[in-house]
């Protein structure tokens, strides 16, 4: 194929390119697994190439039907819907096909069988670590349930990986060991069905975690052992927490279906995952993706392990946000107002109210979840009991200003210029500064101590509405 030097490796980037993105339905859609399709996808935009998609089901015991689906929703949800790729299609449809390269690299006596246990290898060994013996390569077994088919690795030399983010890893034969293809049952192991997989789908660029580094060697001479041109290779850095420990299911914030619920847009999190191991020219962070097909470069991934930091994965978001016209901002809140997450009734939405204080909301959050928090005073019938910011503004003095505020906002023109201007006025009398003045009636009116500016939301809150919260609260204070 053609290709363009560029640093290190060879990239193929002005040939229609196959790549493939393979995840399992095992759980929920890593945001590692995540990232990987977004480099796959780039490639294959750039190049005017195909993503493959392939669900790796050989798991029985733990895939689960639904997170077929779980994958597909968080890949649309990406923006890579059925149209940006090819499939799917499901490893267990093509186990005829596995275990005719078992079979093929049996009749070539470029793997044998092997009837050693666990135990049996661990007594030889002293160790049960350490990798298998060879024990089997000369006995000749016979096929016979229960034996497994091992590949003969070589026993000199060395196996170079040419990878295009990491050079060109290298790897002593001799610390390669005799690696299972097939288990006991006849059925092919992950390490062959990625392989032939990917040979049947003719897909010419493997770009992945570097998790699966360790694997390539051994992937690499079963291609060349089934006669097929070993395919590119590029492992993108693996994804860590503040500790630079791998990101783990078990321990961190990993499901991209959990940041999506959270309120996350997609456009944020395909910017803030392709900054994970690439930089853009001229520092910059906030980068449509249409700038980045123009930019990226595969091999231009740094090949050290990347931070992924969730503050400022929030941070990207918010500006995201920020930068959504009124009704589209309008309009990607509306799950957390009027769906099944919303805190009030149906009936208790009111889109004209929401409309009139969008704007403000929309420069103070950065996830779309916090909307809630900002204006579930405009339509719960109480505001929200905090007694930690009930304690915090309501302190001696807060009734008689609640009185006066009262008084005066029974009166007073129902504008955010004229409260703002009362409450100055009644401040000023009680030698308080309008801060201070403005807690115990905030937190009366809305609940809460921090919010949406004061005085504009009260004026789409409504006099009476405002009224009976200030009654409320006073009665509470006795």
């Amino acid at each position: 194929m053609a290709g363009r030097e560029r640093g290190r490796i060879l990239v193929v980037t002005n040939s229609p390119v196959r790549v493939r993105i393979a995840p399992s339905p095992t759980g929920m859609f890593h945001v590692g697994n995540a990232r990987s399709l977004l480099l796959n996808w780039m490639v294959a935009r750039q190049s005017g190439g195909t993503l493959v998609l392939r669900i790796e089901d050989t798991d029985a015991a733990r895939s689960r039907p639904e997170w077929n689906q779980g994958i597909l929703d968080a890949m649309a949800w990406l923006g890579v819907g059925a149209e940006e790729y090819e499939g799917p299609y499901f490893q267990t449809e093509y186990a005829h096909h596995h275990q005719e390269a078992v079979e093929k690299l049996l009749a070539e006596e470029k793997a044998y069988f092997c009837d050693c246990t666990r135990e049996q290898l661990a007594e030889r060994n002293g160790d049960s670590r350490l990798g298998y013996d060879g024990f089997c390569r000369e006995r000749g077994l016979e096929r016979a349930p229960g034996r497994a088919v091992r590949f003969r690795t070589a026993d000199e030399g060395e196996t170079v990986v040419t990878d295009i983010v990491r050079g060109t890893p290298t790897f002593q034969n001799s610390t390669i060991e005799d690696f299972v293809i097939a288990r006991g049952d006849g059925s092919s192991v992950f390490l062959l069905a990625n392989v032939v997989d990917d040979m049947t789908m003719g897909i010419d660029l493997v770009i992945r975690a570097e998790e699966h580094l360790s694997n390539t060697p051994k992937q690499q001479m079963l291609w060349e052992a089934l006669g097929k041109p070993v395919p590119q290779w590029a492992h993108a850095p693996i994804l860590v927490n503040e500790q630079r420990r791998k990101l783990s299911k078990r321990r961190d914030r990993v499901a991209l279906e959990d940041f999506r619920d959270e309120g996350y847009l997609p456009e944020a999190m395909r910017n803030y995952l392709m900054l994970l191991g690439w930089a853009p020219a001229n520092n910059r962070e906030i980068v449509p993706w249409s700038d980045m097909e123009v930019e990226f470069r595969l091999e231009d991934v740094n090949p050290a392990p990347a931070f992924f930091d969730v503050k400022k994965l929030r941070a990207f978001n918010g500006e995201y946000i920020r930068a959504l016209p009124l009704t589209d901002f309008i309009a990607a809140c509306q799950p957390w107002l009027t769906g099944d997450r919303a805190p009030w009734p149906s009936t208790s939405y009111d889109a004209a109210a929401f409309a009139e204080v969008a704007e403000l909301a929309q420069t103070r959050i950065t996830l779309l979840s916090e909307i809630v928090q900002n204006v579930d005073f405009l339509f719960l019938d109480e505001p929200v009991d905090d007694q930690q910011a009930w304690g915090k503004a309501m302190k001696e003095g807060a009734a008689e200003l609640l009185k006066d505020v009262t008084v005066s906002f029974e009166s007073v023109a129902w504008e955010a210029g004229a409260l703002k201007a009362e409450l100055e006025r009644i401040s000023a009398a009680r030698g308080l500064k309008l801060g201070k003045a403005q807690a115990p009636v905030r937190v009366a009116v809305t609940g809460r101590t921090v919010g949406l500016p004061l005085f504009e939301s009260l004026a789409v809150l409504g006099r009476e509405r405002t009224l009976a919260r200030l009654g409320a609260a006073l009665s509470r204070l006795g």
